[in-house]
């Protein structure tokens, strides 16, 4: 059995018919099967001496800064449990939680890929959710400030005479793998690590298909044109709040014009050659493929299989 992208394994029933009834919420915090996932500025507690795995925590754990009002999200219910993510950044000393048995606060990014499916699932949910409520603390409407509603999954404006609704957002991109028979072509953008390569993306703009996007981001950085477009497999990306939709797509033409604002380098690659991308993958030698983790990887993992 093929195992799942990075954070493409959330198991949660979001129960959404339970959000806007406060009582339901209220006693669901404090029952004692319920259990609380920490971030700090996004960092989440994760339990390294026997996993790693998430540090889920009770109630009483997290109930002093439930009750000053940390921002607090409905995950879902799994294992007949309800999950919560709590924002705790106002610990002053993350070294230095509130009880000495706390595990320790780690970059999503860099844990995600040791957590069993369905955790990573659950830091991407959390991860992209507080990040949210973060950016949202004001009305894009008016200005005013806002203020959480149905259990983290809107924001309403706190003025009267506006009050206008505000939901999560995602941003769907477009990943895609451009080949030309037994070649395939990669690029790399100025902020990538040194020697990676990747498949090229791009945001899809409004008004836009998952096809035009395709066809317009890769001419746009490279000149080249792109014909039919087949849609492989998706995974949040949850830096912020992003849906990668990994595609496939036929060059129609070889020739590559740098685009240099977008990207740094861009070339086609032989068979060969990526079979060493992806064998280098996660190591420091150049040129190498994206780390298994991401999308871009498993699309380039699955043109050689095919092939």
């Amino acid at each position: 059995m093929t195992k799942p992208l990075v954070f493409t394994g959330n198991r949660f029933d979001r129960a959404a018919q339970h959000r806007a009834d406060a009582k339901w919420m209220a006693e669901k915090q404090k029952q004692p099967s319920t259990r609380y996932l920490p971030l700090h500025n996004l960092k989440a507690l994760i339990n390294v001496p026997d996993g790693p795995s998430i540090d889920w925590r009770g109630y009483a754990d997290v109930k002093e800064f439930i009750e000053a009002g940390a921002t607090l999200i409905f995950l879902g219910i799994a294992d007949f449990a309800c999950h919560f993510a709590i924002d705790v950044s106002d610990i002053e000393n993350p070294k230095q939680p509130p009880n000495s048995d706390w595990g320790k606060f780690i970059d999503v990014r860099s844990i995600s890929a040791q957590l069993r499916p369905g955790e990573a699932g659950a830091l991407a949910q959390a991860r992209s959710m507080i990040s949210w409520h973060d950016n949202h603390q004001f009305c894009a409407v008016c200005g005013n400030q806002t203020v959480l509603k149905e259990s983290g999954y809107s924001r309403k404006c706190s003025n009267d005479a506006c009050g206008a609704s505000h939901f999560p957002r995602t941003d769907p991109v477009a990943i895609m793998m451009v080949t030309k028979g037994d070649k395939c072509l990669m690029g790399r953008g100025h902020n990538f690590p040194k020697g990676q390569y990747s498949c090229l993306a791009g945001f899809i703009e409004p008004g836009e298909t998952i096809e035009q996007g395709v066809r317009r981001e890769v001419f746009e950085e490279t000149a080249i044109k792109t014909g039919d477009v087949t849609y492989h497999s998706s995974q949040p990306w949850p830096y912020p709040s992003s849906l990668m939709i990994g595609c496939f797509t036929e060059a129609l033409n070889e020739e590559i014009v740098l685009d240099p604002v977008e990207l740094e380098d861009a070339r086609w690659f032989s068979r060969e050659e990526v079979r060493e991308l992806l064998r280098k993958a996660g190591t420091l030698e150049s040129p190498r493929a994206s780390p298994p983790l991401a999308i871009a990887h498993q699309l380039a993992l699955a043109w050689l299989n095919e092939g």
